[in-house]
């Protein structure tokens, strides 16, 4: 007994005509190039819309002199190792000197000033 299969022929083995499979492949070369400028273009208008909207979401955490922050743990000292259990905010520090609108000079308490400068993604409000 023979399957179906076997004997019968897939539509697309009996209309395959290699002429035109050739021209068909060829003219798909051709078109590469362009198909390759209009994703660049889309992915960078994906981009740009991506952007904005992250942009107009983000809010400046508006810190001024004197203000009481928290320091992450991981931006302070990237190579030592952690435990699951280790607090991820360290603090409290002061804020002793603003350089640019979200890049601060903090020192601890007592006065000591810490060496970096740290930017406000890494810092946030401590509240008594």
């Amino acid at each position: 007994m023979i399957l179906v299969e076997i004997g019968v022929d897939s539509p697309r083995v009996v209309h395959y005509n290699q002429v035109e499979n050739e021209k068909g492949l060829r003219a798909g070369l051709d078109l590469v190039e362009e198909l390759r400028n209009k994703v660049e273009i889309r992915v960078a208008v994906y981009q740009q819309r991506l952007s904005h909207y992250y942009n107009n979401r983000v809010n400046p955490k508006p810190l001024k002199e004197g203000d009481l922050v928290l320091r992450n743990t991981a931006i302070s000292s990237p190579t030592s190792t952690r435990g699951n259990l280790t607090p991820n905010w360290e603090g409290p520090y002061k804020v002793k000197k603003i350089l640019q609108s979200v890049t601060f000079k903090l020192e601890t308490l007592g006065g000591r000033e810490i060496p970096r400068s740290w930017n406000s993604e890494h810092l946030r409000n401590y509240y008594q």
